[in-house]
């Protein structure tokens, strides 16, 4: 049935994959296309928080959980190579997470230094927060709810060195 009418088929396609296709479009255009009219009425009916647009706070759409799963690689929508795939441009900052966002390296920091992320007071920082406070290692940008052992806070694996 998906053949090419002029090999005997009905030319129908794979609806699973080109749904999938379909919403993978929109989350490319959800990165590259924040100022059209489009982006401000979903801002407007879903909320952005961080430069990111909210999934789950509102109901009574059936595509916009789906455009979430796939950006965010849940379920089986899309397998979640969308978000592995995209690595974010840092920019000015205020719309990157410093902690949470994928922005260095494979892995955004929180899930390569997960002791040190339980430990940090400012987990909803941005990038530009960081860097306003000091990111340098004495800086105020680290705060964390205790101090920190000298291995910890010396290791050549923690995000001090990656910064």
């Amino acid at each position: 049935m998906s053949c090419k009418k002029e090999h005997g088929g009905l030319r129908v396609r794979k609806l699973k994959e080109f749904n999938i296709a379909l919403l993978e479009k929109w989350c490319w255009r959800m990165l590259v296309d924040r100022e059209g009219l489009w982006y401000r009425v979903l801002v407007a009916r879903y909320d952005e928080a961080c430069g990111r647009l909210e999934v789950g706070r509102r109901s009574g759409s059936t595509w916009w959980p789906e455009v979430g799963r796939i950006r965010d690689g849940d379920g089986a929508m899309g397998e979640g190579w969308f978000g592995v795939s995209v690595m974010r441009r840092v920019g000015d900052g205020a719309n990157t997470m410093f902690w949470t966002h994928r922005w260095i390296g494979g892995l955004p920091l929180c899930v390569r230094f997960p002791r040190l992320f339980d430990l940090a007071e400012n987990k909803n920082a941005t990038m530009a927060d960081m860097f306003s406070l000091g990111l340098s290692h004495g800086g105020d940008g680290w705060r964390w709810r205790r101090s920190l052992f000298f291995k910890t806070s010396t290791s050549k694996s923690s995000p001090l060195s990656s910064v």
